[in-house]
């Protein structure tokens, strides 16, 4: 007898160790804030998908509607569901986790309900479109409100809300309207992993949600405040005359650099911008070239080089720049810093190194730039001749984590109605599909005004009309994007008035040693 209880008891324990769930937001909050996480494919692989309110007339880039720009009407379906009339915004099958909801509106009245799994009955109710009345007090950064937000139901309301929420078997994310007869804008991104089936997910329940709070309170605590990296030493310093370059060569194995810090002084009192876009920084690993971008950019600042504070990316706007994206090699790293300026600048390069597990997964760090003047925008958004123009492309296995718009804007106004058109793995149609350019970058409603959050913002932005200089950044943590074969990003050229537009775009991903960011045409849709 007592040898059936011990074997009982056994598979009892074999059984509950089976069904331990390989993702649950606890893994998920700790996720975000290991910076290991951004340089390593992941092990239980998943597609990182979005559904918006984009223009359901948008379906094929041969068909009429491409352009087409009411992005605050869209949804899946309209479902009744216990005697109501709900707007389904999002519906998938399979094991996943919602990885960040951006929402804004002119009136927030109204009721939200998020159905996981299959139930019948909502586990979160939400009593408006308005994430910042989710039953639950999400802490700092995991729950930002946009730079217009007002507190007032009748008042414009927009929202950035990154806490996980994972699902076993589904998630069905709906809204009901106060009068469906009633048109009132809806815009809404849901980000969301989907992973392979078979894996075994924890869903997300407010029970558990509350006994987090903790650890998540802890995570919005890391990502507003980044600590310096501790590991070894390494730097070098020296006057960087036009045309010279100053370089910081590392040799160990299987390693990478924790944090870099570009330190420049010395330039003239009203040449700060100009040295910031002539400096370019330029990294190989391993004998491969794979980061290059004008110090400007690769700041998160864009044009100008304003000051930056995030998770990835921090600039004070004076000269200092850290970048905490990690750097893996496995026996050599050179960072450079060129002068193509017509000024002599100080110069110092600092990297905090420390040893790297190296596996399979591992990736290597890169950044890709690209300008383009002239760049003519429309307002006529049901013309067959507008333009999606490539933000980025890049070819082979990897992860994109990031991306900076810097631009000139020489028409009267606002630029950005475009939506970005995000095709993973030779997709015909976006499995990332927005409804315009701020939007993309957490924020809502144009003109947009200068802000900074742990994931990005708009560090420039001259003028009320939009007119000049812009910046935009945005940084990913959960809402990274992998991939394994091709990455291609467009960004629609629509705006309020025609003109034109110079754009200069930088991303940053990590890949294998032999991806390559490349011309869009090395591409080809599937």
């Amino acid at each position: 007898m007592k040898k059936l209880f011990y074997i009982a008891t056994a598979l009892l324990a074999f059984s509950c160790a089976r069904q331990a769930p390989d993702v649950d937001m606890a893994g998920l909050l700790a996720e975000m804030t290991d910076r290991s996480a951004a340089y390593t494919f992941p092990s239980i692989e998943y597609r990182q998908m979005q559904v918006s309110s984009y223009d359901r007339r948008t379906v094929s880039p041969d068909e009429p509607g491409w352009w087409a720009n009411d992005d605050g009407s869209g949804y899946e379906r309209l479902d009744t569901i216990a005697g109501r009339l709900e707007k389904v915004m999002m519906d998938v099958t399979g094991p996943g986790a919602v990885t960040r909801i951006w929402m804004t509106t002119k009136e927030k009245f109204g009721t939200m309900r998020i159905y996981l799994d299959g139930a019948r009955k909502p586990q979160v109710v939400i009593p408006a479109y308005d994430m910042k009345r989710f039953p639950l007090e999400v802490p700092g950064c995991l729950s930002l409100t946009h730079t217009h937000y007002a507190e007032a139901m009748d008042g414009v309301g927009g929202n950035s809300f990154f806490l996980p929420i994972p699902f076993a078997k589904g998630c069905k994310i709906t809204f009901e309207e106060p009068d469906i007869t009633v048109k009132i804008p809806r815009y809404y991104h849901i980000g969301y992993r989907m992973y392979p089936e078979g894996t075994v997910v924890k869903s997300f329940s407010l029970a558990e949600a509350k006994k987090l709070l903790p650890q998540a309170q802890a995570a919005a605590e890391a990502l507003e405040n980044p600590a310096d990296a501790e590991g070894t030493q390494n730097s070098v310093v020296d006057d960087l005359a036009p045309g010279k370059e100053l370089v910081l060569a590392l040799a160990a194995d299987d390693s990478k650099i924790d944090e870099l810090r570009i330190k420049v002084s010395g330039f003239p009192e009203d040449g700060y911008g100009h040295a910031m876009s002539s400096l370019i920084l330029k990294a190989s690993f391993d004998g491969v070239a794979m980061v290059e971008a004008p110090l400007s950019d690769f700041s998160g600042g864009g044009f100008g080089a304003p000051a930056t504070e995030g998770w990835w990316l921090s600039s004070d706007g004076a000269g200092n720049v850290v970048c905490r994206f990690p750097m893996p090699f496995r026996h050599e790293a050179k960072v450079a810093l060129v002068n193509k300026g017509c000024k002599t600048v100080n110069a110092v390069l600092q990297a905090v190194t420390s040893p790297c597990d190296w596996g399979d997964n591992t990736l290597y760090f890169h950044t890709g730039w690209k300008q383009e003047d002239g760049i003519p925008v429309s307002p006529d958004y049901d013309s067959d001749d507008n333009l999606d123009w490539n933000f980025a492309t890049i070819r082979g296995r990897g992860k994109y984590v990031g991306d900076l718009l810097t631009l000139n804007n020489h028409a009267i106004d606002w630029y950005g109605e475009g939506d970005e058109k995000i095709f993973v793995d030779g997709e015909t149609f976006p499995s990332h599909m927005g409804t315009g350019t701020e939007d993309y970058f957490n924020c809502s409603w144009a003109p947009v005004v200068p802000f900074l959050t742990p994931y990005g913002g708009a560090p420039r932005a001259d003028s009320p009309t939009s007119h000049g200089y812009n910046s935009f950044l945005r940084t990913r943590v959960l809402d990274d994007i992998p991939f394994k074969e091709c990455f291609r990003f467009d960004l629609e050229m629509l705006s309020w008035h025609h003109g034109t537009v110079d754009y200069a775009a930088t991303s940053f991903w990590y890949g294998d040693v032999d991806a390559s960011y490349c011309n869009v045409d090395d591409i080809q849709l599937q």
